[in-house]
Parts: structure tokens; C-alpha cells; sequence
């Protein structure tokens, strides 16, 4: 048996995104960049997935930038935008972002301070929500001050959604650029991004049955970055290199299908499926505590500190059973410490420590999840009882 609740960190690739990505790689391999006819056949592909990208974000496709994932992306915003912005107002050199953010965030902002910038840490309450207060008072004080803001859009470990069009209201108000690492949201919730208060947007394919290595970040018309990787006038001199033809046609796969099946009342199935795993693991083996649980979450995450256990114990238990999860974001899991973004909410080392995130994927089925409920429920009596 083998059930997969850690599709926060990858999904499985969807069969039509392999068929088209293997037809790429025995068709298609030109450079797109090539003037002859098998060039041109590659760079069809690209822009077809360009207009797919941009038709599930709600963007023009000449605001689509291909990247190689969703760190890429965020990198490319976070460093590129400050130092555009540096360069053409050097009085702006403050860079905020929450602590929930990403590693990819959280370093990116740290290159800015090595660059020259000032960090300015948002602080976010017991649910991992950006204080808003707090937030309008920045602007007030420094807004002048503020080269950019960086705040993912839902949590990649609790699925907590922040504000992002109150965000953004407030960021426009202060002529300040905004960011949002989008790269848990696309593909599973709608987005429009014409009519969203954000300056640039950062995506990634693998969350939602796309290929790893696929990315994009969404760059609206008017708003300029420094670009990073330099070399060639690929993706309009915004980001130089070959373009991975292959993974981009998958990635624009991901986007057709994605958009389908938003187009459905599927992410309410999928959302009474969730809490009915909250619901049924309470019943058994509670009381528990859903981290983040007071605000708004994606249909697809659960953060659950299960009292009496560990969470590192409990991965690799369930691993062991076939059923994967993780303690945190993918890109710490092989850490022993409790997940910062967990601390940096206020939950105690205790709780942060016997947390586990569950997480579905659109392809989830309730017989999937009550198999994961009864290997759960089998390993949490384990722990304890030893």
C-alpha cells in the first residue's frame, strides 16, 4: 500500500503532462532560438505553453517568464526587483517579508541585506497571518523607505492564506512593489492576476502535476527587475538561457488541465475531504491541534500537532508503512528542528515538535485518505505507548 499525503512538497506528473513532454524530447528538440524549421517548432511550443500559463494565472502572456522553479522565481523577484528599484531610488533599500516565508524567500531577502538592503521582518499572529495594523503603520513610518514586499500567498506548511489583495491595496497606496510566492496556490485555487493588486508573481509546475524544473514569474506590464541570469535575450533579456522546452510544454499541460478542473466544484469535495481527515483523526487520537486552524487554509493542507509524539519518529514510521508526509516544507526535512514557520507563529517547541503536515492533491481519494487515517492512528499509539 502506498498513499502520498505530501503533495505540498511534489505531485505525481499527470499522464497527458508525460505524453507531451516525451513527444517534446523526441520531436521538438530544437532550440527555440533557431531561425530553420525545427526551431521554430520548439519555440511553437513554448509559446503555446506561454498562453496556457497565462489563460490559468489571468495574465497577458507577455507577462509570463519562464524560470527553471518556483525558487528561481522568487530569487529573480526579491533580488531583481531591489535592486531595480535601488538603483532608480537609492533611498529605498528596505526589503519585509513575514518569517512563514519560504527558504527561498527568506535567503533571497538576505542576499538584498548583503546587497546593501535593510531587512524588515512582518510579524504574523497566532495563525500565521500577516498583522495588518502592524503592516499600515510600516508603510506610514517607512513606506519611503521600502524598496519591496515579499508575502506567499498560502503557507506551504499550514496552508494559511494571507490577505494578498489587502496587501496589495495597502503596498499601492505606498507606491511600494509587491511580490507574492504564489508557488502553493496556482493551479489549485483560481487566480486573476489583471485584477490583483501584485506587481510580480512567482509560480512553480510540480505542485499541480507539472514537471519539476518549470517555473514562471508573472511580471506585470510597466514593472521592472534587474535580471539574474545573463547571456542571452531568451524571455525578452529577462532571463537568459535555452529555454528547457520539454519541461515548459508540461507546464503548460499542467496549466490546461489545472484549469479544468477549477472550472469544476471540485476544490469543495476536496475540501470536505480534509476536514473529515481532521475530524476523524480528533476522534481517535485527540484532542489535536490544527496549526493555523482559526484562519483561512487551502483545501488541500492540515498541520496537525499529535500530543505524545515525535514528528521526526512519526515520518518515518508512516514512511515505513508507505505513507508519506512530512514534518515541514520539503526543503527542510532533513532537519531535526522544530519548523520555523511553526515558531515564528508563537507554537510552543513542544507542539512544533510533534507537528506533521498532511497534504492532498487533486487526485486524492477518500479511500486513499482513510487508509492514511488508519496507518496515522496506528502509528500515534505506537509512539506514545513507547
Amino acid at each position: 500500500m502506498s498513499v502520498n499525503l505530501d503533495n505540498n512538497a511534489t505531485t505525481r506528473p499527470a499522464p497527458e503532462v508525460v505524453a507531451v513532454m516525451t513527444e517534446c524530447l523526441a520531436e521538438d528538440w530544437g532550440n527555440p532560438s533557431s531561425a530553420h524549421r525545427r526551431g521554430l517548432s520548439a519555440r511553437r511550443r513554448v509559446d503555446l505553453a506561454r498562453d496556457s500559463v497565462a489563460d490559468l494565472i489571468g495574465c497577458s502572456p507577455n507577462e509570463v517568464v519562464f524560470t527553471s522553479g518556483g525558487t528561481e522565481a522568487g530569487n529573480l523577484a526579491v533580488v531583481g526587483g531591489f535592486e531595480q528599484v535601488r538603483s532608480s531610488t537609492p533611498g529605498r533599500t528596505i526589503v519585509a517579508c513575514p518569517s512563514t516565508e519560504h527558504p527561498a524567500i527568506r535567503d533571497a531577502v538576505a542576499e538584498c541585506v548583503r546587497l546593501g538592503g535593510e531587512r524588515f521582518e512582518l510579524p504574523v499572529d497566532s495563525d500565521g497571518l500577516v498583522d495588518l495594523d502592524h503592516l499600515e503603520r510600516f508603510l506610514k513610518e517607512r513606506g519611503d523607505a521600502c524598496a519591496l514586499i515579499s508575502v506567499m500567498w498560502a503557507n506551504n506548511e499550514t496552508g494559511v492564506i494571507q490577505p494578498i489583495e489587502t496587501i496589495g491595496g495597502l503596498c499601492r497606496e505606498h507606491g511600494v512593489l509587491l511580490h507574492t510566492d504564489a508557488v502553493q496556490w496556482i493551479g489549485r485555487m483560481p487566480c486573476d492576476f489583471e485584477h490583483l493588486p501584485v506587481d510580480m508573481l512567482s509560480c512553480s509546475a510540480h505542485k499541480f502535476h507539472g514537471p519539476k524544473g518549470a517555473g514562471a514569474l508573472v511580471v506585470r506590464a510597466g514593472t521592472r527587475f534587474a535580471p539574474r541570469s545573463l547571456g542571452g535575450s531568451q524571455e525578452r533579456e529577462r532571463r537568459g538561457g535555452t529555454e528547457n522546452v520539454p519541461a515548459i510544454a508540461g507546464f503548460g499541460k499542467a496549466c490546461e488541465l489545472a484549469g479544468s478542473w477549477l472550472a469544476t466544484d471540485a476544490i469543495e469535495a476536496m475540501r470536505s475531504i480534509r476536514d473529515d481527515f481532521e475530524r476523524r483523526l480528533d476522534s481517535e487520537i485527540g484532542p489535536l491541534i490544527i496549526n493555523g486552524g482559526n484562519a483561512p487554509r487551502l483545501w488541500n493542507t492540515s498541520n496537525i500537532a499529535i500530543p505524545g509524539t515525535s514528528s521526526q519518529f512519526m515520518v518515518v514510521v508512516l514512511s515505513e508503512h508507505g505513507l508519506a508526509t512530512s514534518g515541514g516544507s520539503a526543503c527542510a526535512s532533513g532537519s531535526i528542528e522544530p519548523s520555523g514557520v511553526l515558531l515564528a507563529m508563537g507554537v510552543p517547541d513542544d507542539v512544533a515538535g510533534s507537528s506533521l503536515r498532511f497534504s492532498l492533491a487533486r487526485t486524492s481519494t477518500r479511500e486513499q485518505v482513510e487508509q492514511g487515517i488508519e496507518l496515522i492512528v496506528d502509528a500515534a499509539r505506537s509512539a506514545r505507548a513507547s
